[in-house]
């Protein structure tokens, strides 16, 4: 999706490979295995620092475990970096995955087509979370905290490139040519 938008890519495996980029895509996969190999490849500070220095981060469905502050069924401590509680698996195993329209805040070009994959959810945003987007039923799928994003969902599954653009806003402040990381995005 991000080379579709004319953006290098580059993968990150090493602190080092954070040199020069502008923006980190934590994908979606296995939360607990992606924080484990997070701790295994000394990414943990180095992604801190990234975070702090303002560098952007989107998480996008366990990317966005990843990045909570509090997500009460992982074993091991998530990178919180994001003030979100977050529950894993919220909507049930691989066979209720499902696909919803939903509205962005701030997002034009109408409803967003979300592809949810044994997604998590928000449970609870601390005051410096905009809550981007919600189900029907008010259940928080999509947030943004500074240049940090988070979406329970796979934009990267669709042909909307919408998210893909704001995350490019974050991490760039809308310049051409940006460096990111990208997982499957």
């Amino acid at each position: 999706m991000l080379r579709r938008l004319g953006v290098e890519t580059v993968e990150v495996r090493l602190p080092q490979h954070l040199e020069g980029l502008d923006g980190v895509i934590l994908p979606g996969g296995e939360s607990t295995t992606i924080v484990r190999l997070i701790d295994e490849y000394g990414l943990r500070e180095p992604l801190r620092t990234f975070a702090e220095a303002g560098g952007a981060l989107w998480g996008t469905c366990a990317g966005m475990i990843v990045l909570g502050r509090r997500v009460p069924d992982l074993d091991r401590p998530p990178l919180g970096l994001m003030d979100l509680t977050v529950r894993r698996n919220a909507f049930g195993r691989q066979i209720d995955s499902f696909e919803a329209w939903v509205e962005v805040r701030g997002m034009d070009g109408g409803p967003f087509p979300a592809v949810f994959i044994r997604a998590p959810r928000i449970e609870e945003v601390g005051p410096e979370v905009d809550v981007l987007a919600t189900l029907d039923d008010g259940t928080m799928v999509a947030a943004r905290q500074g240049s940090m994003l988070a979406t329970a969902f796979h934009p990267e599954l669709t042909d909307d490139t919408r998210f893909h653009r704001l995350f490019l806003e974050l991490a760039s402040g809308a310049r051409t040519g940006a460096r990111l990381a990208a997982g499957t995005s």
